[in-house]
């Protein structure tokens, strides 16, 4: 990335920032006019012999990029786990500026400031450099709060280097990314060392995986009690439950009903944190925030609602564990379901995948998702190993044509059934060997149900 503006470091002013070693070096002479970023990811290419007066560390650059902006910079928020963090990190985006405040929100959907749209999709958290950019931009705008995701891969890679968060949440581990990191101790492990500083923490109490010091750590939960719980609740249609909130056993508690159009028991977690998180960071009355909850619709490709009666669902699960929460949702209904596994991605997880909808789902259709450099017919069939030998009391279909399979599922699809089309959400792509061809399930869904 290439930043173009007057930097003042150390004295010295130069009109470029990069992390883009072959930019700081033009043929093998490194460019006086060039600060050159170094992170973990690029410091291999930096050569040793290069002018320490035209480094800087990745941690130090809130010096040049926000340091130089006044004002107070905004309150960090940072959301991490497997599942969860682009719907947690909306609510919270959404609490807040209902509430009244400038909010900036960066994921997996874009980079977003007071409801404009700045950036469009990306990683889900970018480069160090882009982000503290990013940062400095919505300093510059008056932002109170920056909310983002924090994916496993920023976290080892220190793409966060130098951060200092107001407060860090932990939605749930289960397993991701296993071609990554290799084992799923080692995706907890570093899950888990984002919570490693003593700041403030809002952790999943029914996360039996968490591992963090109490040390202003505040917990929320369904099954176990936490500074925020939950008493009954209904997911019949949306949520509808009772809220408790209480800071530590001296304080008396708050409490409160919760409803929103959310669908199934995982967004319950995702709104719990985001109520949490709105709570701790502004001290405003719980039935105040609470109340701002209804006016959320939900995010785009998690959980969306694509046709009534019967009813068709999108959305972005792509593990076992993601599948099995947006199945749990629909236990008391026949559930037909289309789905597939990323190509060129952590294979482990495919019979997971299968297993899981078969334990769930009454109709199956196994299809493609991204297969990139893979045969599609061989991720399906990695699927389908996760199947009972014996499986003739069900529907399985396997079609590789993701298309083809979401219009015969929906021409099988009676009324009194769901459709859950998983794995890409609002993606609107598929990825097919070197090409990125357009499709959007919703799209697909939305034509079958026009014509």
């Amino acid at each position: 990335m290439i930043i173009e503006k007057n930097i003042n470091y150390k004295g010295k002013i130069f009109k470029i920032l990069t992390d883009d070693t072959r930019v700081a070096l033009g043929n093998g002479v490194v460019k006086e006019e060039v600060l050159l970023v170094r992170s973990k990811q690029n410091t291999a290419f930096v050569p040793s012999d290069f002018p320490q007066g035209n480094l800087i560390e990745s941690c130090d650059l809130g010096k040049v990029l926000l340091d130089s902006i006044p004002g107070e910079n905004p309150r960090i928020v940072g959301i991490t786990g497997t599942n969860g963090k682009t719907t947690t990190a909306a609510i919270i985006y959404s609490l807040l500026l209902d509430l009244g405040y400038k909010v900036a929100l960066l994921g997996t959907r874009g980079f977003f400031i007071n409801e404009s749209t700045i950036k469009p999709k990306g990683l889900t958290t970018p480069s160090v450099l882009e982000l503290y950019e990013n940062i400095s931009f919505a300093k510059a705008k008056g932002c109170d709060y920056f909310v983002m995701e924090v994916s496993s891969h920023a976290i080892i890679q220190e793409r966060i280097a130098g951060l200092e968060f107001e407060l860090k949440i932990l939605t749930n581990i289960t397993s991701d990314h296993l071609d990554y990191h290799k084992s799923v101790e080692e995706y907890r492990r570093v899950k888990n060392s984002f919570f490693e500083s003593e700041g403030l923490k809002l952790i999943n109490a029914d996360e039996k995986y968490a591992r963090c010091r109490d040390i202003k750590a505040f917990y929320y939960g369904v099954e176990k009690k936490g500074h925020l719980s939950v008493g009954a609740y209904a997911l019949e249609s949306g949520i509808d439950a009772h809220i408790a909130w209480r800071d530590n056993k001296e304080c008396s508690q708050e409490s409160c009903a919760l409803q929103t159009y959310l669908y199934g028991k995982h967004n319950l977690y995702n709104t719990l944190a985001g109520i949490a998180a709105v709570k701790i960071l502004t001290n405003k009355p719980l039935c105040e925030i609470a109340q701002a909850m209804e006016n959320f619709g939900g995010v785009s490709g998690r959980m969306e609602v694509v046709h009534h009666k019967p009813l068709v669902i999108v959305d972005f699960a792509h593990t076992h564990d993601g599948m099995k929460q947006i199945f749990e949702s629909f236990r008391h209904q026949k559930i037909a379901v289309v789905f597939g596994a990323g190509g060129d991605r952590d294979k482990s997880k495919r019979p997971k995948m299968g297993a899981c909808a078969f334990e769930y789902a009454d109709k199956l259709y196994i299809t493609s998702d991204n297969p990139r450099s893979e045969d599609p017919s061989e991720i399906l069939q990695d699927i389908a190993s996760g199947l009972p030998k014996e499986c003739e009391r069900k529907l399985v279909v396997m079609e590789v044509d993701r298309k083809k399979a979401i219009i015969q599922a929906l021409n099988e699809l009676q009324e009194s059934e769901v459709l859950l089309i998983l794995g890409k959400g609002d993606e609107d792509y598929q990825i097919i060997g070197n090409n990125k061809i357009y499709f959007d399930d919703r799209e697909v869904v939305r034509e079958y149900y026009k014509g």
